[in-house]
């Protein structure tokens, strides 16, 4: 049973949903977003809650359930507050700055190298060394910083590269720790 899937999602005031086409248009705020419900998963909304049910007890479906209301509260939650991630890097000479709302990093190659966000993203740089991405889109969001932390990974000797706040970096021995 779908702990996720039973549990009801409360609908804020400011936020609009419509159903049309198997698809919820959810309006708020900060934007619009759309989730796609699949055929197999019921929906019922009453008194500004929604709740999902499922057709069937099969594998698929069970695990689509969760999948669905998951996706629609991550929806409801950033039109109404919005997600942001955090990276930070660490490094001799790692530098980042904007260029109006673009970010130009210098990450220790021979190159700079200029990040364009999509369209719904906002990037700012907090000195000396923070990199705030925000919107409304989880999953954007969450593919953004993906993107931009593995341009310099972090290495596992010394710590260098961009990694998200609060990441633990598993850190290695050196050569003089076998001796």
């Amino acid at each position: 049973m779908s702990r996720i899937g039973l549990k009801p999602i409360v609908i804020p005031d400011k936020v609009d949903i419509e159903f049309k086409d198997n698809t919820f248009l959810i309006k708020g705020p900060n934007g619009n977003l759309t989730v796609d419900v699949p055929k197999e998963i019921e929906y019922k909304l009453e008194n500004k809650t929604l709740s999902f049910s499922r057709s069937s007890d099969l594998k698929q479906v069970r695990a689509l359930h969760g999948l669905t209301r998951a996706l629609t509260n991550n929806a409801i939650a950033g039109v109404t507050s919005g997600f942001e991630k955090i990276l930070q890097f660490e490094g001799v000479g790692y530098k980042a700055e904007m260029k109006g709302s673009r970010l130009l990093l210098s990450l220790g190659f021979s190159h700079q190298i200029l990040i364009i966000p999509p369209e719904g993203v906002k990037i700012e740089f907090l000195p000396p060394n923070t990199i705030k991405i925000k919107g409304f889109d989880k999953q954007l969001i969450g593919a953004v910083a993906a993107k931009i932390r593995s341009i310099r990974k972090p290495e596992p000797y010394k710590g260098k590269g961009l990694h998200y706040q609060g990441e633990y970096i598993r850190r290695k021995a050196g050569k003089t720790a076998s001796k």
